[in-house]
């Protein structure tokens, strides 16, 4: 199997898919039209990527089967037309949780204590105590979370030992499961905002989540609450956000941001980093050592895994439910043709098949196939199964 990694990948984890067998291609400045050539040139099965753009294009060029984003986020890539071509899409979640959570707070700290304005007068050789003593302290504080998966739940402990209360809002979060995480649940993120001296936002981007964060919930803030972005841009109205900074006084940490270079360097002229309250750090949210070799170590059990069975773990784009209405269930001696004269007359019928299995007996006599169809067989078609060979021993057909 042949991989192609469009990204940095630590070499330990190249090493790894070497010793496994893998032919590996690494370039990690592909982009683009020199993406789309690799992805032609080298007949790569496998594409590993970070924060490069994946399109449709790409996914078109070669041969690929499976794209692995080596993270959480998926957003950068095609999937639909990875879907349309039968391209599994894979990724890394939650590996990177304890270094996004480590941010957000290191975010947090540098606002309360205006770390990147104190470290800049004291390099261009100014002192300013008396300025910079005036800092509220985070103890006490109502940490606000929108959203709570891995990253975060991370948050929550982190929050405890700062002694910040945590109120959350997430759209799977149950009373239940808020009592047991140790937070108060909120019904909206306007809910979050209101009841927070500070909100950390870690959702990830889908139809549903984008501009989530908009000027509800900008104006329930309190005047001079912090607001943290360490998740993707997109779910924050960018716009709102900087009347809310300049009209409310809120500070604002973010990692990420609507003006972000697309490449690994590049010029920041994004409006929102001229507003003297708000800082900024370059996406680097799951750039740490730690957080980089986990994911490494999950790209190549994914790769592995998809190599040993066929089925790679982690895949972001099956569908949610399946168009079959019915399952064809049939009682088989196991042998050769058997399954391929059923098919034969479901294509005959014009029916498809949506998903099969065949379950084998001990012994490899028998074996039971349960096929999925998108509709049901007529009795003619049935009969004409029964009929074709003695090798079907029972058929039944129950809607699913």
């Amino acid at each position: 199997m042949k991989i192609l990694i469009a990204d940095k990948f630590p070499e330990g984890g190249q090493a790894d898919l070497s010793e496994e067998g893998f032919e590996l291609i690494y370039d990690p400045e592909l982009r683009d039209a020199t993406l789309v050539e690799a992805v032609s040139s080298t007949a790569a099965d496998v594409l590993v990527v970070r924060g490069t753009k994946v399109t449709g294009e790409m996914l078109e060029a070669g041969r690929l089967s499976l794209v692995v984003r080596a993270g959480a986020g998926y957003n950068t890539i095609d999937v639909k037309t990875a879907s349309a071509r039968g391209i599994y899409v894979a990724n890394c979640p939650g590996k990177n949780s304890v270094a996004v959570a480590e941010l957000a707070f290191g975010l947090i700290l540098a606002l309360d204590r205006r770390i990147p304005a104190n470290a800049a007068d004291l390099k261009e050789g100014r002192w300013n105590k008396k300025e910079y003593s005036k800092a509220r302290g985070l103890f006490g504080r109502t940490l606000g979370l929108i959203g709570l998966g891995r990253i975060g739940q991370e948050m929550i402990p982190r929050a405890r030992a700062f002694g910040m209360p945590v109120v959350a809002w997430s759209r799977s979060l149950t009373l239940d499961r808020a009592e047991a995480l140790g937070v108060e649940m909120k019904q909206s993120p306007v809910e979050v905002a209101a009841s927070s001296d500070i909100i950390s936002v870690h959702v990830a981007l889908k139809d549903d989540t984008r501009n989530l964060v908009d000027e509800k919930v900008f104006d329930a803030l309190r005047p001079g609450s912090f607001f943290i972005n360490t998740s993707r841009a997109e779910v924050v109205n960018q716009r709102a956000l900087e009347r809310a900074v300049r009209e409310r006084g809120i500070r604002a940490g973010l990692d990420v941001f609507e003006g972000e270079p697309s490449g690994g360097t590049g010029a920041v002229e994004d409006e929102v980093f001229k507003l003297d309250d708000v800082i900024g750090t370059h996406h680097i949210g799951a750039s740490t050592d730690q957080a980089q070799q986990a994911i490494a170590d999950e790209t190549v059990r994914i790769i592995r895994e998809y190599e040993q069975t066929g089925r790679p773990p982690n895949v972001v784009n099956l569908a949610k439910k399946s168009p079959a209405t019915h399952m064809l269930v049939v009682r088989h001696f196991d042998r050769v043709g058997v399954l391929a004269a059923v098919f034969d007359k479901l294509k005959e019928a014009g029916i498809n098949v949506q998903e099969t299995e065949n379950i084998v007996f001990e012994e490899a006599i028998a074996a039971v196939a349960r096929i999925h169809l998108d509709q049901a067989p007529s009795d003619k078609t049935l009969e004409a199964i029964r009929s074709d060979s003695r090798d079907v021993v029972e058929l039944s057909l129950l809607k699913l």
